[in-house]
């Protein structure tokens, strides 16, 4: 088969893509080619089941139409502080420019048209203030909350739109490997994802990687195969903390997400605060090589009593070790033994402590999870020692801002990893050393959330158009 473009990954950079090239009226055979299925067959077991029961051949949060964006609490940060290093790459007053044009995409398939963090200025200098005693810095970013639900209903008519204006989707599709020759993108080989047989060879000059986070361990792996130029990023470890909202009233009313980040000692890494859901769940992914990771996500009408937010601590390697996803595997792997693979979770106070949380005394608590199927255990026995004292620090400084934040009952759950620091070299076009191949989103390393992988998908189908 031949197509003008193949974009491999219908998650944000890649449904963009095919977006803006529809509406420069790009008139050419397009493929969009998607490892998992259309966004109404993805569902989670763990609604009715109230646990985990490891999909195959994929967990349907993280794999299908609109990658894990569809079952994430559906944040759109409107500022180019906020989403990755693309601003580097293309300068931070285009950022905002194309921030400003796809957040009216969003609008016009029916985002909520309310942005949060924009009013109640004098709380936010209070907010701000604290944050400066404590040795934080308050990024200011507005916030557009999808929702967990009201992301699945827009990307659903996203794809139809897709699909009624001629976008051809292969769903169920793996892309096996990419056939190069003589530093050209010739095409790419394809298997079928459930069945992993009956290889296809597609054919076309210009290949789009857009696999998402969780396609960059397979992207790393194309780049070794066939020398297209990267290098090691940056790999977040951290944990998934969880209080009452009681606690966050505060903070979330103002600001919704307090987007925070300090250099705490004796280490002064870079810890941040992300992803943070006021009246949220705390929510699992798995990854391939049966990864159970942490997450979080919030409805726009279903409300728990706790907020969620993750507290990540940033590393880099250069050498003698240079394989920062391999490193965030073997952090992940350690905690899911210690739960048996499941997420483990551990009161502040037990980590003070030295000891580990069992589980009648999180019944006790004033914090109940609200991931049913967490095991209670020590995170601490297998988080290594910097990233875990550094996130330890971050809480106790957090407490300045937010009285409260540190108290005995706050639950920690692990592992919160994220696997988006190979990063690719691209030119001002998103173009490798490989021509014709591009490459695009968190996967590429350039991005971190949806507006931004979504911004350089609008990018891209400029350049090409």
């Amino acid at each position: 088969m031949n197509y003008d473009l193949v974009i491999v990954g219908a998650g944000p950079s890649g449904i963009f893509t095919a977006l803006e090239l529809i509406k420069k009226k790009y008139d050419t055979k397009i493929l969009l080619i998607e490892k998992g299925t259309s966004i109404e067959k993805r569902h989670c077991p763990k609604e009715e089941l109230f646990k985990c029961v490891s999909c195959k051949p994929y967990c349907h949060i993280t794999t299908g139409f609109s990658g894990a964006g569809a079952f994430s609490d559906g944040k759109l940060s409107l500022s180019p502080e906020v989403g990755g290093e693309l601003p580097n790459l293309i300068g931070e007053k285009f950022a905002q420019e194309m921030i400003n044009y796809t957040d009216n995409i969003y609008l016009e398939f029916g985002a909520d048209e309310n942005v949060e963090g924009l009013e109640n200025t004098e709380e936010i200098k209070d907010i701000r203030r604290k944050s400066i005693e404590a040795g934080l810095k308050l990024v200011d970013c507005p916030i557009r909350h999808l929702g967990t639900e009201k992301a699945q209903e827009i990307y659903y008519k996203i794809q139809q739109y897709l699909v009624q204006s001629g976008v051809e989707i292969m769903f169920d599709t793996l892309v096996e490997d990419l056939i190069i020759e003589d530093d050209n993108i010739k095409g790419i080989i394809t298997i079928d994802s459930k069945r992993k047989k009956s290889t296809e060879k597609i054919l076309s000059d210009k290949v789009i990687i857009a696999a998402g986070r969780k396609g960059a361990d397979w992207l790393k792996n194309m780049c070794i195969k066939h020398n297209i130029s990267h290098k090691s990023g940056t790999v977040d470890i951290g944990v998934r903390v969880e209080v009452r909202n009681e606690v966050m009233e505060k903070v979330n009313n103002v600001l919704y997400e307090s987007k925070l980040i300090g250099y705490p000692s004796p280490f002064r890494d870079k810890v941040r605060t992300f992803c943070q859901n006021p009246g949220g769940f705390v929510s699992q992914e798995n990854y391939d090589d049966n990864l159970a990771i942490v997450n979080g996500h919030s409805y726009k009408d279903k409300k728990s009593n706790n907020t969620n937010l993750a507290i990540l601590s940033s590393h880099n390697f250069i050498e003698p070790f240079n394989q920062p996803i391999e490193y965030g595997k073997k952090v992940s792997q350690l905690v899911n033994m210690l739960g048996d693979g499941n997420i483990l979770v551990q009161r502040y106070g037990d980590i003070l402590d030295g000891k580990r949380t069992w589980q009648e005394e999180l019944s006790r608590s004033n914090v109940n999870p609200t991931l049913p199927d967490a095991v209670a255990g020590d995170i601490t026995s297998a988080i290594p020692y910097r990233p875990m004292l550094n996130i330890l620090q971050f809480i106790e400084s957090l407490n300045v801002v937010v009285p409260g934040f540190a108290s005995r009952e706050t639950l920690l759950y692990g592992p919160e990893v994220k696997f988006y620091s190979n990063k690719i070299k691209l030119d001002d076009n998103f173009m490798t050393n490989v021509k014709g191949l591009y490459a695009l989103g968190d996967s590429s390393g350039w991005t971190r959330g949806l507006m931004m992988a979504s911004v350089m998908g609008v990018i891209m189908a400029r350049k090409i158009a």
